[in-house]
């Protein structure tokens, strides 16, 4: 019954190419340790325990100011097929009032190419908050969730194809933020000063620095959730792996707290 809530809104898709191998791409993505260096989605993945099957059940983290949301999760991957594709299946649950995201589920899949591999989301989840959170789910939290997973993609493509750290891109982000921050406000000042003093040299000043700091592409450091596909090319891609319907639903997440013995 939850699962078939958590897909009555729109899945997000996430989608870009990496040109690395499937073994470092496949150990940055499914390491606990690692996967929260690169994904903006996370502060801290605990596993709590892992079976013979590599079915490993833990607990995450997302640290905000004044509150860390907590929640736990089931995953499982498969990670050799004859095909040399990989994929792994999700499921995770909050009980945090104060998240966006409830219960949910998606998986990731690993294509290889000719010079790398297509690496893939979809997840779907009930929105979080109550009435305030479905509200605001379409228009502020989802378009947010995925603009945050696809500049997460982009950092990890960096990490994996050139050894970019992903704070190294997480600041090089900031720095062209606030650069063309700067230029746009450089920019509304020139553009009110002109105005005020009806002379159209400061005006045309003032638009081309607006275009300059809107328009100009980053530097290929500079991590962009655009580098990304945001919708499926084609069904494949977009379907769920079956495995997925198999998956046992995550530990109680009010008990979330009570697990960190079992680390």
């Amino acid at each position: 019954m939850r699962r078939t809530a958590a897909m009555s809104r729109r899945p997000i898709y996430v989608e870009v190419g990496i040109r690395a191998a499937m073994d470092r791409v496949w150990r940055l993505s499914q390491d606990p340790a690692l996967h929260p260096r690169w994904d903006l989605r996370f502060s801290r993945i605990t596993p709590i325990e892992q079976d013979d099957e590599g079915l490993l059940h833990f607990r995450y983290e997302f640290r905000l100011p004044l509150h860390v949301i907590q929640g736990t999760g089931t995953s499982l991957g498969h990670r050799f097929r004859p095909n040399g594709q990989a994929t792994s299946v999700l499921i995770f649950d909050t009980a945090d009032p104060v998240s966006p995201i409830g219960h949910g589920s998606g998986y990731w899949r690993y294509l290889p190419t000719e010079d790398g591999l297509r690496f893939i989301t979809g997840y779907n989840y009930q929105p979080g908050m109550g009435a305030l959170g479905r509200a605001l789910d379409c228009w502020i939290f989802r378009p947010a969730l995925g603009w945050a997973t696809a500049i997460s993609f982009d950092r990890l493509r960096m990490w994996a194809e050139s050894e970019l750290d992903p704070r190294d891109s997480r600041n090089h982000w900031l720095i062209d933020a606030a650069a063309r921050s700067c230029g746009v406000l450089t920019a509304c000042v020139m553009l009110r000063r002109a105005l005020a003093g009806r002379t159209a040299g400061p005006a045309a000043l003032g638009l081309t620095i607006a275009a300059a700091s809107l328009m100009l592409p980053p530097r290929r450091t500079v991590p962009r959730a655009g580098r990304c596909l945001r919708q499926a090319p084609d069904s494949r891609s977009g379907r769920a792996p079956s495995a997925l319907a198999d998956l046992p639903e995550p530990a109680t997440p009010g008990l979330s707290a009570n697990l960190g013995g079992q680390e």
